[in-house]
């Protein structure tokens, strides 16, 4: 199963309960390449649009790259009030796009689905010799020993998924990592910052996130169905709502010939 094409089984809810980002990594991505509305950005793995707008309030002129037809169809609707914005349906690697013609290529929660030698080199060419590269991740963790909504989803994991690793929260190594990714791809002056937050979801919302997730929807129908039934009711156990604990992580850099 090509586990990038569960998210595009239901668009409707993945709008409704994929996360935004925060307010403040715009910014810095804003701070570090200077945006208007003469600039071309290209938004790797779009989804529903939940890194989108802020480039549009720039007033940027904005290419996305969508490999689900659905997750696709539906921001051509969302955003069809923008004549600033076109949508290819399309793996990121075959898309046909013109080289050296961006100011900025971002991906949100994305990229990590692309392979690196070939997703790196494609970003190269179609930049612009000044251009640069945002790539940025929401990290969710429910695996807080010290926070009984979290012990109690826990609980329902080690039932059902037994067999997957031991969740960790995301560390600054990590960090370290895709600075040096960065270089190894001959990105200049990079830079990086991480962001913490906390989500208060309620049993449903929570459902309905999980059933946005790629391994879960890889589970076999009724043991999803067993799982998301469970899950609720040891969130209603604990109080009916479950703390999520967001690390995010943005690194910035400059095209280099």
């Amino acid at each position: 199963m090509d586990l990038r094409k569960t998210f595009n089984s239901d668009e409707y809810n993945y709008d409704k309960s994929r996360p935004d980002y925060p307010k403040e990594l715009f910014e810095d991505i804003f701070d570090y390449v200077k945006l208007s509305g003469n600039s071309n950005v290209l938004e790797i793995g779009i989804g529903t649009g939940q890194a989108t707008l802020p480039f549009f309030n720039k007033g940027c002129n904005v290419t996305a790259v969508e490999l689900g037809d659905k997750l696709a169809r539906y921001c051509a609707q969302k955003f069809s009030h923008f004549d600033n914005f076109s949508i290819i349906n399309s793996d990121f690697i075959e898309a046909d796009l013109p080289e050296k013609s961006f100011d900025l290529i971002y991906s949100a929660t994305a990229f990590h689905w692309i392979p690196k030698d070939s997703g790196y080199a494609k970003i190269k060419s179609l930049l612009k010799s000044d251009g640069a590269v945002a790539l940025f991740w929401n990290h969710p963790f429910v695996s807080n020993v010290s926070d009984e909504t979290n012990l109690a989803s826990m609980a329902v994991y080690k039932k059902y998924r037994s067999n997957d690793k031991i969740p960790v929260e995301f560390d600054s190594i990590k960090c370290k990592e895709q600075i040096n990714e960065l270089k190894q791809y001959g990105f200049t002056n990079i830079k990086s910052k991480v962001y913490k937050r906390i989500r208060r979801l309620t049993s449903e919302e929570y459902i309905s996130l999980i059933k946005t997730y790629s391994d879960h929807n890889a589970l076999p129908k009724e043991l999803r169905k067993a799982f998301e039934k469970d899950m609720k009711k040891a969130i209603d156990y604990v109080g009916g709502v479950i703390n999520i604990y967001d690390t995010i992580d943005l690194y910035l850099g400059k095209n280099s010939l």
